[in-house]
């Protein structure tokens, strides 16, 4: 609609979601969750192990259907919408560097498909000399020299680089939501330090909204410009602007326990 003002780039208006209810194995994932996101948003988001984190990304990604609540996207209501029509307003980067891309098809290939992804598809598929030369551009601006190796099938890439490619696909179309579940987790720090700059400059340069799930409560602290803390399904705490750059780990270890009450108990957490 022509007039309608968009508030949000998200809104999660009181999201819940159980596993296996009503049996012995009933986990209450996430328990009235709002949240809403403005233009340009990059929220970090922490918590332990079972907090809710991954299940919120799903949910908004469509992976799965909630069982209560409204999810809207640039002010569409995709609450009811399969996982494959959400694709258009939506990028992802997995933790798995295997995941989100065909291993057997070239960097090009893959990178048309992102490219084509929520558009109609008609019988021509090639990738045009146009394309091949933006995408060229493109991947010189991760300076790991892929943009000479366009006709590498993804599969040979090293888990970066491959993490690198996907980024560049995840914001190929300009998504209305970047959705980054611990993209870097399964690489070594440095690789995973050239990962997290790239998203920041993706991020920026596109002037995405983004939410980054994270195990590392240090980078949550670096990157973005907003933070959530989850526990038990719900969002116990939300700190944005020079608040959240001036806070420590152990400022948020202390939040933690001032709000759930006990200790955290992700020593991978505080540790990294």
């Amino acid at each position: 609609m022509s007039g309608e003002v968009k508030e949000y780039a998200l809104e999660l208006q009181n999201i819940h979601k159980t596993f296996n209810f009503g049996t012995i194995n009933e986990k209450v994932a996430l328990e009235g969750v709002n949240l809403q996101l403005k233009d340009g948003d990059f929220v970090t988001i922490i918590g332990g192990n079972g907090a809710g984190k991954s299940t919120m990304l799903n949910a908004i990604a469509g992976v799965w259907s909630i069982d209560a609540g409204s999810i809207i996207i640039g002010g569409t209501d995709v609450t009811s919408l399969p996982e494959h029509k959400r694709a258009k307003y939506l990028g992802r980067v997995f933790q798995d560097p295997m995941t989100g891309t065909a291993a057997s098809m070239s960097i090009e290939e893959n990178m048309a498909i992102a490219a084509r992804r929520g558009k109609g598809r008609t019988l021509k598929w090639g990738v045009t000399k146009e394309e091949k030369e933006r995408y060229k551009e493109m991947l010189k601006t991760l300076d790991l020299g892929l943009e000479d190796r366009l006709t590498s099938k993804v599969g040979l890439l090293s888990g970066g680089q491959r993490q690198a490619v996907t980024l560049l696909m995840a914001s190929l179309q300009k998504p209305n939501l970047l959705l980054l579940d611990e993209h870097t987790a399964a690489l070594d720090p440095k690789t995973a330090a050239k990962v997290l700059a790239l998203s920041d400059k993706i991020i920026e340069e596109n002037h995405l909204t983004a939410m980054m799930v994270t195990h590392n409560m240090k980078d949550a602290i670096t990157h973005g410009n907003r933070l959530i803390m989850m526990h038990e399904g719900h969002i116990i705490y939300d700190v944005r602007g020079e608040e959240k750059k001036s806070l420590h780990v152990s400022d948020l270890l202390a939040k933690f326990e001032e709000v759930s009450g006990g200790e955290f108990a992700n020593d991978r957490m505080i540790l990294t």
